[in-house]
């Protein structure tokens, strides 16, 4: 972690022009500080006190601020340049979850998982659990309310809050909070079992292309009777895609429709077909 800290603190991006500090690492004595009830209910969210209190200020500071500070020689920073970091601090950190989650899944699943968790959509719901559109500071010109629910400034806002708290609390205050208000608010395990489920994938893609429904058939029972497998073909507009052999009739399928997905994402045998 000391090494890490020390490369990232060393980039031109995390540096104050002004300083050699960290960036945000202090609090001008003129600069405007958080709403006590903000700052309180970050340290409710955190756990901990928010002693950078700055760079929390810039977490919610939306960029509308800066339309009404426009021409002037110190104007407020945005939270777009936190928001990249806290991108990365939240990547980082479901990727390793679910990687010691999920031991067998490969980085297909993994990528998919994590997007699923990690999207704008999710962010911005993450956000409004915690009420941080209540605390987001915005340029009085703009359109307070709109801003206030928008998915996209709620999504930044989050971020940008992950990476304030990997400044002030490094990666371990980072993933605390990620645990309790990301991990916890969400299925994994509906989440992983709808990405291995490739039989509704496959219903998915059928249906965006306006095709037939996929239909199994049995095409082969092999072994004896109490150890029997079955061999599950599964066609498309009667076009083979894939088979599957398990002792269970479901689970063949599911063997099926996985061959068939991986068919898909490398061809047409649609598209082929329509041409012969």
């Amino acid at each position: 972690m000391g090494n890490l800290w020390q490369k990232l603190t060393s980039l031109p991006l995390l540096r104050s022009e002004a300083s050699n500090e960290p960036y945000g690492g202090t609090t001008d004595a003129n600069s405007p500080d958080l709403a006590a009830a903000t700052l309180s209910h970050l340290e409710h969210l955190t756990g901990r006190p928010c002693s950078r209190r700055q760079i929390y200020r810039i977490a919610l500071t939306h960029r509308s601020l800066l339309h009404d500070h426009q021409g002037e020689s110190e104007r407020p920073e945005s939270n777009q340049r936190l928001e990249f970091l806290g991108d990365a601090v939240l990547d980082l950190l479901i990727s390793e979850h679910l990687f010691r989650l999920y031991p067998e899944s490969d980085e297909g699943h993994l990528s998919s998982n994590r997007a699923k968790i990690v999207n704008r959509k999710a962010l911005a719901a993450f956000a409004r659990e915690l009420k941080l559109g209540e605390h987001l500071i915005i340029g009085e010109s703009a359109n307070l309310q709109k801003i206030r629910t928008s998915d996209s400034a709620l999504a930044d806002a989050f971020e940008a809050l992950v990476g304030a708290i990997y400044l002030d609390q490094g990666l371990d205050g980072a993933k605390r909070f990620i645990m309790n208000h990301v991990i916890t608010m969400v299925d994994l395990n509906r989440i992983v079992e709808a990405e291995f489920n490739y039989k509704s994938r496959l219903i998915e893609f059928s249906q965006s292309h306006q095709l037939p429904q996929p239909v199994y058939t049995v095409v082969a029972e092999e072994g004896a009777e109490h150890e029997k497998t079955f061999v599950i073909e599964v066609s498309c507009n009667d076009i083979p895609l894939g088979k599957g052999t398990a002792p269970r009739k479901k689970d063949a399928e599911q063997l099926a429709a996985r061959e068939a997905m991986k068919r898909l994402e490398n061809e047409n045998p649609f598209h082929q077909a329509t041409e012969s």
